[in-house]
């Protein structure tokens, strides 16, 4: 009878928890708005880039621990970018490989700033290795249990980039399970899915506030990490955010 019981309060939370931001509003930021929070963090708040990214690295990892356990979904391939979506997908790989994961990072076109090379640098150091040859999506299935898409951020304006063409290719071959950081990569930051991208990923973990183009997300899993927006900028931009429960660092939508 106890365990009944259980099952149903469990049941009962996760459909309260994914009906949250229909039930209270929470606000989807169009391009405008997401920059300029970014820009009040940095200027205003005085975040530096280097502490939003590890908060939002460590939140996305999180995410995944909670949606693909490391005991089923071990081998992890994270697809690194050039700018801040990729940081955070160094930051998030450094944490996995921490929780028992077994991360492989490829990050082909590395940027060549002091954070980012502190970051690569770290996970190196860690015995994290990294891939210079983009996996055929044959070879990504039978090698990786979980693909990170950490390589566009809510910045990104098409034509895809050549050098990203084949990591993309195999993330709309649907070999493998997704979890994209913030934005699926390819996706306009407002209108969502374009035609020349079908990445459809099984969880997407929105940062600070999700934005425009979740609206348009159908997969299974949808977060909110980066548990770091101040309460005055909150109500500034009318952001509705859920509570974090207890002392948790991302928050299922």
């Amino acid at each position: 009878m106890l365990s009944i019981r259980n099952k149903l309060i469990k049941n009962i939370q996760t459909i309260c928890s994914s009906n949250w931001a229909s039930q209270n509003k929470m606000k989807f930021l169009n391009q405008t708005e997401a920059t300029n929070i970014d820009l009040e963090l940095f200027n205003e708040y005085k975040f530096s880039v280097d502490q939003l990214m590890e908060l939002a690295g460590l939140s996305c990892a999180h995410a995944i621990a909670k949606c693909f356990p490391a005991e089923s979904f071990k081998s992890v391939l994270v697809c690194c970018g050039p700018g801040n979506n990729g940081g955070d997908g160094l930051v998030c790989a450094r944490h996995l490989f921490l929780m028992n994961f077994h991360p492989t990072i490829y990050y082909p076109k590395r940027t060549a700033k002091e954070l980012y090379e502190n970051l690569t640098h770290q996970c190196t150091r860690m015995g994290i290795e990294f891939i210079e040859e983009c996996p055929s999506p044959q070879e990504a299935s039978e090698k990786y249990n979980l693909l990170v898409d950490a390589l566009f951020g809510f910045s990104f304006k098409p034509p895809v980039r050549e050098s990203f063409v084949p990591i993309l290719n195999v993330m709309t071959s649907k070999k493998v399970p997704i979890a994209s950081i913030d934005i699926p990569s390819g996706w306009d930051v407002e209108k969502g899915k374009i035609d020349e991208c079908s990445i459809e990923p099984h969880l997407l973990i929105s940062l600070t506030a999700p934005k425009m183009c979740a609206n348009h997300f159908n997969g299974e899993h949808h977060y909110l990490g980066g548990r770091f927006v101040p309460k005055p900028l909150q109500d500034k931009y009318k952001l509705d955010l859920p509570e974090y429960p207890g002392t948790e660092t991302c928050v299922k939508l």
